[in-house]
């Protein structure tokens, strides 16, 4: 008896999955009409979330999170820096976006992925413009010394809702982030001190510091389908639905920005005020 249930089962399983393939928007939307993703998870639940800080030892900050399958790994450069003539009170921040070929099946080796330079803007774009981070902050000595922080945020699997991992993993990575303690060489400039072996010297900032964030931006990427909005979709389900959305909201759950790329008109806007 459990041959014939085993091989049934199996049978089952193999025109599922031929369907699916065959009939992909079909395929969700028999989901959609109950509610369900294909991975049993209700319309509006997000995946599994883990965040875990220190992922690179030689950095200043770090942090590898993850999404569902969605991995990505931040890591934080600090770097003294002469600060513009326009902002000498600041320090700045740099973003930049790594997609390699190892992440997924659609970018091929040998250039940069599609996507990476417009999720390296809008993280670019979102971290400014939330005003998680106060440039001022950053500021050695006013109009001759500022930090610039280098983020890189490599994905390691991309599965989907790329922009909302990548920015979990920077946040998370300047919560970790410490501060370098700096000292003046002979010269004059300011240098990290356990580089240049200028312990020895009065630093100009006493000891390693965390930075203050405030207004932190967190994100959620749906896919809307008629009346339908799934939460949190996986690249299979992105690329089969009409449009993506991306949502980002800061810490007292003011609106950041909302961004759309490309797709279809927002026609089912009654779906969106609901929800």
């Amino acid at each position: 008896m459990g041959l014939p249930n085993a091989n049934g089962d199996l049978s089952t399983e193999v025109e599922v999955d031929a369907f699916r393939r065959r009939f992909p928007l079909h395929f969700y939307e028999k989901h959609l009409l109950e509610s369900i993703s294909p991975d049993a998870r209700p319309l509006g639940r997000a995946r599994e979330t883990t965040i875990a800080l220190g992922a690179v030892a030689s950095a200043n900050g770090s942090a590898l999170a993850k999404i569902g399958s969605t991995t990505m790994l931040a890591a934080i450069k600090m770097k003294v820096m002469t600060p513009s003539l326009e902002t000498p009170d600041e320090g700045c921040i740099l973003i930049d976006f790594h997609m390699p070929p190892i992440c997924s099946p659609i970018v091929r080796p040998g250039g940069p992925a599609e996507a990476a330079p417009l999720v390296a803007k809008q993280l670019s774009d979102t971290i400014l413009s939330s005003g998680m981070i106060n440039l001022k902050e950053l500021s050695l000595v006013s109009g001759k010394a500022a930090w610039m922080a280098y983020l890189d945020i490599y994905c390691l699997d991309a599965d989907g809702a790329l922009f909302d991992t990548a920015l979990l993993s920077a946040v998370a990575a300047f919560s970790h982030l410490e501060i370098p303690v700096v000292s003046l060489n002979d010269d004059g400039k300011i240098v990290l001190s356990e580089e240049q072996g200028l312990s020895d010297r009065e630093p100009v900032n006493k000891e390693k510091r965390k930075i203050n964030l405030s207004s932190v931006p967190f994100s959620l990427t749906c896919v809307l389908h008629k009346n339908y909005i799934l939460a949190d979709p996986t690249a299979e389900e992105e690329s089969i639905m009409d449009t993506i959305l991306t949502v980002v909201l800061d810490s007292s759950s003011q609106l950041v920005s909302l961004h759309k790329p490309g797709g279809t008109v927002l026609a089912y806007t009654s779906a969106i005020q609901v929800s």
